[in-house]
């Protein structure tokens, strides 16, 4: 048996190490790799979304057109001896009604998910009156007389001035309360005439006199109502107004005075159209 000196066999063990080293490191880094491998599979990204932004088609400038009806009881008593029994005057109740049409505009600031506030004025034209003629007829000697009143209360039109705050039951649908300043035109007009006649119908004379008045008058407003968007841009409402101008006394020192209660209600419904 030949015998290996010492040098030789030294190199053989280095390399022997080195191989197991080599072998030993490569299944350490795949066992590593396998295990990463596993655990990569197993875990699963989590996201969270950011909230969903708010899409705000209330808040900007608005115009729109409105329809509706408006009444009142605008009771009245006037000083006028309307008939030679009734010296001291005569009290009246007319129900003042009509259609009312118009136009609004205003501006809406979405606070929130829910409150909503805003100002709006409007200006409405109405039909809204009432008459009344009431006469009576007595006889003296030969002669009948006869007097007739024609009375007419009416209002022309009315502007009002208006804040509003509300609540968002959803994104598109808001209730709201409103109120603030209203001034409107109001008339008031009177003719009496009185005619004799023969017993028999032949008419002998007449005469008519009167007085009529319009006049401007500052008073409120205060209602409530409910708006829906069916397009981001389009809302449809439907509003209750109740105004009050107070009383005023027409034809004042003329010995025909009369005081008006001037009070109204307005239901109408209309549209709007909102700018970007």
């Amino acid at each position: 048996m030949a015998f290996v000196g010492a040098q030789p066999m030294r190199r053989f063990i280095l390399a022997c190490l080195a191989t197991t080293g080599l072998a030993t490191a490569s299944l350490a880094t795949a066992g590593l790799a396998f295990i990463g491998g596993a655990h990569a599979a197993d875990m699963k990204p989590v996201f969270k979304a950011p909230p969903a932004p708010i899409v705000d088609s209330w808040t900007g400038f608005y115009v729109g057109a409105n329809g509706g009806y408006s009444w009142g009881p605008w009771h009245s008593t006037s000083i006028s001896p309307i008939f030679p029994p009734n010296l001291t005057g005569f009290t009246a109740a007319p129900d003042v009604q009509g259609w009312v049409a118009g136009i609004q505009g205003g501006y809406n600031w979405r606070i929130n998910n829910i409150w909503l506030a805003g100002l709006e004025a409007d200006a409405q034209w109405t039909g809204e009156r009432a008459s009344s003629v009431t006469g009576e007829s007595f006889t003296i000697g030969d002669f009948v007389t006869t007097i007739t009143t024609d009375v007419t209360w009416r209002l022309s039109w009315f502007d009002t001035f208006r804040g509003r705050v509300g609540a968002l039951i959803d994104p598109t649908t808001l209730f709201y309360l409103t109120g603030g300043a209203a001034v409107g035109q109001f008339a008031f007009s009177e003719v009496t005439t009185a005619a004799i006649s023969t017993k028999g119908g032949t008419p002998l004379a007449s005469a008519a006199a009167g007085q009529s008045q319009t006049t401007t008058l500052w008073g409120g407003a205060v209602g409530a109502g409910v708006e829906k968007k069916f397009t981001p841009k389009w809302s449809v409402k439907a509003e209750f107004l109740y105004l009050d101008f107070g009383s005023h006394t027409f034809a004042a020192g003329t010995g025909v005075d009369t005081n008006v209660r001037l009070n109204d209600y307005i239901a109408r419904a209309g549209v709007n159209f909102k700018f970007n």
